[in-house]
């Protein structure tokens, strides 16, 4: 911890030079601030409409709570990347359990077959520029919004990324065995991190994505449940493994990856549709031109799925239905 905290704090200037203001509010507030000291009358659209601190805290704890409930796109992605991390935190406890017991090993070897989640993240981020490559082509088919990458492009590694991840618990578990060289497992675990570290990049940028100036709620969504899940599944971690036994332990934590594995296929399947029926997708972005037609979208498919249900009563006189008193209506 110690250590971290260090490298984090060495680290922090270096970050403050090196990393560009990304967010367009701020980088328009901060061009209207230059253009105000050349004697000139500019005010971003976010100066003039400032709430005050009390007002930001409240909308802070609001909208992130609202979209967890209420949107599918958060709620679905909050329980997997969750899922996934508190698997991180869980591997911290159960390596050391499952490589002491069947082959001997102490703090110092069981540290380092900890640092295969390391390798597996190392070759996510090396395969990772090809993502980026694809979500931009993504660009040239987008009919929603041409020119500009699609969401769901974020996703295209997110799948295969997933059932890595399955498969590394499985093969985790069903090669704990003593007769079998330490260096099998080792394997499956340098599966699961590179499984998670394409679910963690999925999540955030696709949140991003889609979410634009709401994307901080929208993350910070997900980081609750991820921090929950990273405080509280690893201390199921020593009753798991000891009752269940090393593999089906591994296995039932693999099917539930399994389970959730079907987020970004929908997602990828029906995208467009979903963020079409969101209120908060349709308010997100940047663009007013694009936030009108999100509204106007998401006018279209409630006035579309009114008009698919039929009026009682007009079914009631096409169908000849009885009243309350007897006689037809």
């Amino acid at each position: 911890m110690q250590v971290q905290l260090i490298a984090d704090a060495a680290l922090l200037p270096l970050f403050w030079f090196i990393l560009k203001e990304t967010r367009g509010d701020v980088i328009l507030a901060r061009r209207a601030k230059r253009l105000r000291k050349q004697g000139r009358n500019a005010f971003a659209k976010s100066e003039l409409n400032k709430a005050s601190v009390a007002e930001m805290l409240k909308v802070s704890f609001k909208r992130p709570t609202k979209m967890l409930i209420t949107e599918f796109v958060v709620i679905s992605f909050t329980l997997w990347v969750s899922f996934a991390w508190g698997i991180l935190f869980l591997f911290q406890s159960s390596v050391a359990q499952v490589f002491s017991e069947l082959y001997g090993f102490g703090t110092f070897q069981t540290c380092l077959i900890q640092l295969a989640l390391s390798v597996g993240a190392i070759i996510g981020t090396i395969i990772n520029p090809l993502q980026d490559m694809l979500y931009l082509r993504s660009a040239k088919g987008n009919k929603e919004n041409p020119g500009k990458p699609c969401p769901e492009a974020r996703l295209y590694f997110a799948v295969p990324g997933s059932l890595i991840f399955t498969a590394g618990m499985f093969w985790y578990g069903w090669s704990s065995y003593r007769h079998v060289h330490w260096i099998v497992p080792t394997l499956g675990i340098a599966c699961v991190g590179l499984g998670i570290y394409e679910i963690y990049m999925a999540v955030v940028n696709y949140l991003a994505d889609a979410y634009e100036k709401y994307a901080a709620s929208a993350l910070s969504a997900a980081s609750l449940g991820r921090n929950t899940f990273g405080a509280f599944l690893p201390l199921a971690s020593q009753s798991l493994y000891t009752n269940l036994g090393f593999q089906w332990a591994s296995s039932l934590l693999g099917f539930i990856g399994l389970a959730l594995s079907v987020v970004p296929v929908i997602l990828l399947l029906n995208g467009p549709a979903i963020r079409a029926r969101s209120p908060f997708m349709s308010e997100s972005t940047y663009d007013e031109a694009e936030a009108e037609s999100r509204r106007n979208s998401v006018a279209s498919s409630k006035a579309q799925r009114q008009a698919s249900v039929p009026a009682w009563s007009s079914v009631r006189r096409s169908q000849g239905v009885p009243g309350p008193a007897g006689q037809a209506v």
